[in-house]
């Protein structure tokens, strides 16, 4: 208490052990931090500027695992960290050195970049013996601070727009990326919380028909060190660092109140937000990474370790990996969630890399701990829930195995249509099961359709532009020797590789575009597409641009591409006009009690359905479909719609009798025509996707 002395308006006293973190009390401020093997712990004071430790303040109460005190006299505003005493031992799993100043784990706030030294390494770098050695140098000069943090924000009459998944259109995004060069909004407010609430992003979502903006990661997150050393930065910010703290990069004075007030302008624009969140590792990296929170608080209990405890294991490929069947770094996770939903107001999360969260001893279990925590949580279970199905360990591709009420990327989507565009052979079997929600992976155990997150694209990987112009990635410009990134991408280039001033190519690409997006919006599931998709932005080839915090990674807002933008609207318009599209339940071709009709037939070119030998035939490249409410849901509505996509050269179609006439309402080889009035027989463009309905009298 020696350092506490020089400062009588602060008293310490026992305190509470929760709420975990700090929080004001009126008269001061209580702190509580876990550590099951810390033998002391510390509360460190900054200075305003955050640079100068003014005090030191032991903590004396512990109850079971969790460290609290109560310190009158602070207030809101107050800078801090912890520094946590116990063995350094490597090899047993404990990394304890407090020299190094820590990140409070539950800290709402966090005010200063991280400043890459090897003061921040827990060992001596260079040291014949690696992270056996121990390094006493003080890291505080080079932390971000936590910063004590008052919650209180006046909602008014912000509620979330609570939109049903059948109505659901995603629209994945950057928050910097969206509006960095987005000529509408204001120069201050661009690549910003608030420049994404602005009147220009408001009014193109609205008119797009999205319903949900899903954000890369705006936790707190650290650049990592090699991209600062060749310039660059983590732009996509998947190496979190803070999971209650919303990262001040895009903020201009308060990231939490700039946050929470994009959040209400979505929301009174009817647009839901949902949160791509990263709990299955840290930014603190492998055993020779920097000692900044959880590793020097609790090694051994954050992290999954492997036998001996020195190295950790690796299921995420970043180095370690979050042990959430620890009781309380599950608890961490379940608060942070709980958080942004009652604090922050968000919509959902998409879990990155979700299968590390559900794996258990054994490996990947849909019914552990995590699972069920989330499933039985009152907060949780109203919000949407999206896993990333795979990850990199033993057993890690999970698509489909996640419980109800997850949803999940639907990778199998993305590459079978891809495919199918494309021209490879014998795909039209692998198109059927995606227009109907891939119900071989999805439909069990009381799940419905819309679990299938279906996307084309995404931020991982090639833009829709450079989809149809690239055949072999360029990601030179990541500084990894075009290593990283995906190699077989399903894309093609059209006929000329990269950029092309020629019309012909230009017209084909455009049609494919449509095609792939068609497909994405007349499919059952839940679609999303990546932000500037619309527009024809393009990453110059670069199919993994996570440190291009620049032009590359940003939207081209200009020229843009009004003929897609207003084709993407009218795809979501048709959507939302017809509920046929966008059903809860799976189809199966069952034959409705209501009409004796199946609720999907499949249609050769000729209206006939296929045989077996025609799904078999590697040259079937024309698949129409005929689709009503699902038989299971007593075939309710006389709605019908059918659909043809044809991958191959033209084809006349005969349209089926089950309707008199048939309004064609969408031919993507003519984006802007209006609808005509058809029967017996069209002619069905090469490389098409044509849409009818029936004609009513």
């Amino acid at each position: 208490m020696s350092h506490a002395a020089r400062h009588s308006g602060w008293s310490a006293g026992p305190g509470q052990p929760w709420p975990m973190g700090s929080t004001p009390t009126g008269d001061g401020v209580n702190f509580a931090v876990f550590s099951a093997h810390a033998e002391a712990m510390e509360l460190c004071l900054f200075a305003e500027d955050g640079r100068r430790e003014i005090a030191r303040l032991p903590f004396r109460d512990r109850d079971g695992d969790v460290w609290h005190m109560h310190v009158a006299g602070l207030l809101p505003g107050q800078a801090y960290g912890f520094r946590a005493h116990g063995p350094y031992r490597p090899e047993e799993g404990h990394r304890f050195n407090p020299a190094k100043l820590l990140i409070d784990p539950y800290a709402r706030r966090l005010e200063g970049r991280l400043r890459w030294s090897d003061a921040l390494m827990g060992y001596r770098v260079g040291s014949a013996r690696a992270d056996l050695s121990f390094d006493n140098r003080d890291s505080a000069f080079a932390m971000p601070k936590s910063v004590v943090t008052d919650t209180a924000f006046s909602w008014g009459e912000d509620a979330p727009p609570g939109r049903p998944w059948t109505d659901t259109v995603i629209y994945e995004a950057h928050v910097k990326g969206l509006t960095a060069l987005h000529p509408q909004v204001p120069k201050g407010l661009r690549g910003t919380y608030l420049g994404l609430a602005t009147d220009p992003v408001l009014d193109h979502l609205t008119r797009l028909g999205v319903t949900a903006v899903e954000l890369l990661p705006v936790h707190a997150f650290v650049d990592d060190r090699f991209l600062v050393s060749k310039g660059l930065r983590n732009y996509w910010g998947y190496q979190s660092i803070g999971f209650f703290a919303p990262d001040v990069r895009y903020m201009l004075r308060d990231a939490m109140l700039e946050f929470r007030t994009m959040v209400s302008r979505l929301h009174h624009a009817g647009i839901e937000v949902i949160l791509d969140v990263v709990y299955n590792h840290t930014g603190e990296g492998d055993e020779l990474g920097p000692t900044l929170a959880f590793r020097g608080l609790d090694n051994a209990s954050y992290y999954r370790l492997r036998e001996g405890g020195r190295f950790y294991v690796n299921d995420t490929g970043t180095g370690n990996t979050l042990d959430l069947t620890h009781p309380m770094v599950l608890r961490m996770v379940m608060d942070s969630l709980r958080y942004w939903v009652t604090e922050m107001h968000v919509d959902g999360f998409r879990f990155d890399l979700g299968t590390v969260l559900g794996r258990e001893t054994p490996g990947f279990d849909p019914r552990g701990g995590f699972f069920d925590a989330i499933r039985q949580d009152p907060v949780l279970g109203r919000v949407k829930l999206i896993a990333e199905p795979w990850d990199i360990g033993l057993g890690g591709y999970q698509l489909g195995g996640f419980p109800h009420p997850f949803a999940e990327w639907n990778d199998r989507f993305r590459d079978g249509v891809r495919r199918f565009w494309r021209g490879d052979a014998g795909m039209a079997p692998d198109l059927a099961k995606r227009l109907l929600g891939s119900a071989e992976r999805f439909d069990h155990g009381g799940r419905a359709a819309h679990a299938s997150v279906n996307f084309v694209t995404a931020h991982d990987g090639f833009t829709l532009a450079d989809l149809v112009s690239f055949t072999v990635k360029r990601n030179l410009a990541n500084g990894e020797e075009n290593r990283d990134g995906h190699g077989d991408n399903h894309s093609d280039n059209l006929g000329v590789e990269g950029p092309s001033d020629e019309p012909a190519i230009h017209a084909a690409r455009a049609l494919r575009r449509r095609n792939l997006m068609a497909v994405l919006m007349l499919s059952q599931g839940t679609p999303m597409w990546l932000a500037g998709d619309e527009l024809g932005n393009s990453q110059g080839g670069n199919n993994n641009a996570y440190a291009q915090d620049n032009e590359t990674g940003w939207l081209q807002w200009e020229p843009g591409d009004a003929e897609m933008t207003g084709f993407m609207a009218r795809l979501a318009d048709l959507r939302r006009a017809h509920p046929v599209l966008r059903q809860r339940r799976f189809l199966h071709a069952r034959a409705r009690a209501a009409d004796g009709l199946r609720d999907v037939i499949w249609r050769r070119p000729d209206g006939a359905e296929p045989r077996p030998e025609d799904w078999h035939d590697a040259d079937f490249r024309c698949l129409g479909v005929e689709l009503r409410m699902a038989a299971e849901g007593a075939g309710e509505g006389r709605e019908a719609l059918l659909a043809w996509f044809n991958a191959g050269g033209p084809v006349g179609l005969n349209l089926p009798e089950t309707a008199p006439r048939w309004r064609l309402i969408l031919d993507t080889t003519r984006p802007e025509a209006t609808a005509t009035d058809l029967s017996g027989s069209y002619q069905a463009p090469a490389g098409s996707v044509l849409v009818f309905v029936p004609q009513n009298d």
